[in-house]
């Protein structure tokens, strides 16, 4: 029996054996779903029943230890709402059974989907109905007490704005080796026009279309309605400014062609919903006031175009293999011109 890297099959049927006797009824097998820079995510399988293992990336286990702890945290105190999150099952923080903390979750079927390609088969009307349900979804989230589930202590909201603007600005100058035009100024301008933040609510930290799962539920004859059947991808979840979340996903609603880019956006395909009727829908189902929308916006540009030129300060380090990634540094001004215009908007709104 072969182990995926970072998984000793052996040594997690002991540790559940242990943990949830009964769980496990044959042997194990594993494979890795997704690897990288990311947390790692690993299918696991008895023959019968799957689950879903995720542990820190390899050699890195110090600096995301925590991580381990705090995702499985927020999706069990999710997991009694109406936020469609896996159910946990062991959280795991001895890291003599597979070298690093680890968690096991439920395994949810649905699909992921990343491009506008992906969306195409699903045609306009059931791909307004998913991005307009994406919205649905990020509401109920927002809606959720933190106290209520536990994680009245899960972040730290005060000054949530300035200290995530200082902390991009940072990791900018860690991967500053070329000049931006104006990527500075965004910086600044966005310190200038900082908003007023309403009261805080759990934030996902990178909500998107590819970090939730949808499936089809077939009713007669055929018809049926798609579902987000969970949320993923928690890693930078914690208690903020919930318009960050709404931010992100309108930067990510823009319909940006980017031929040739390992950079994908679903907001080409057809029946894709404008980012204005997201903030809307957003705006009257959470009771929010959205008028400042467009600096949480700007921030988004503003991280991405940060994100990437970290991405591309590694590629010319030669850090950074894989198809597309010599046209990312190419992208950085396209985000920063999009941030600057956004907030432009925003100060003659």
């Amino acid at each position: 029996m072969s182990h995926p890297p970072g998984l000793d099959l052996d040594q997690l049927r002991a540790y559940l054996d242990r943990e949830r006797p009964g769980l496990v009824g044959g042997p194990l097998s594993g494979r890795l779903i997704e690897g990288g820079r990311s947390n790692l995510t690993y299918e696991v399988g008895d023959g019968h029943a799957t689950w879903v293992v995720r542990r820190p990336p390899l050699g890195h286990v110090l600096a995301t230890a925590h991580d381990m702890k705090r995702e499985y945290r927020v999706i069990a105190g999710l997991h009694p709402t109406a936020v469609p999150v896996p159910e946990p099952l062991l959280l795991c923080e001895d890291e003599e059974v597979l070298g690093a903390p680890f968690y096991v979750m439920e395994f949810v079927t649905g699909t992921p989907y990343r491009t506008a390609e992906e969306l195409a088969p699903l045609g306009p009307e059931r791909t307004r109905a998913v991005v307009l349900g994406l919205v649905d979804t990020l509401v109920d989230l927002h809606a959720v007490d933190p106290a209520a589930v536990g994680l009245a202590d899960f972040g730290r909201p005060e000054g949530f704005l300035d200290r995530q603007l200082r902390r991009w600005g940072k990791q900018l100058d860690a991967s500053r080796n070329r000049e931006l035009a104006g990527i500075d100024e965004l910086h600044a301008a966005l310190g200038r026009a900082l908003p007023v933040s309403p009261a805080p609510t759990i934030v996902h930290g990178d909500y998107r279309l590819d970090n939730v799962l949808i499936r089809r539920d077939e009713e007669d004859a055929g018809a049926g309605t798609d579902r987000i059947t969970a949320v993923l991808d928690w890693e930078m979840s914690t208690l903020g400014d919930p318009l960050t979340d709404l931010g992100l996903l309108v930067m990510y609603s823009a319909p940006l062609e980017l031929p040739g880019s390992p950079i994908s956006t679903t907001a080409t395909a057809a029946g894709h919903p404008a980012p204005a009727e997201l903030v809307e829908r957003y705006a009257a189902r959470s009771g929010r006031d959205v008028s400042a929308v467009s600096w949480y916006t700007a921030f988004a540009w503003f991280k991405l175009a940060v994100i990437l030129e970290g991405i591309h300060y590694r590629y010319t380090l030669g850090q950074t293999v894989g198809a597309g990634f010599d046209r990312i540094g190419d992208l950085v001004p396209v985000f920063i011109e999009h941030g600057r215009s956004t907030l432009q908007d925003l100060q003659e709104g």
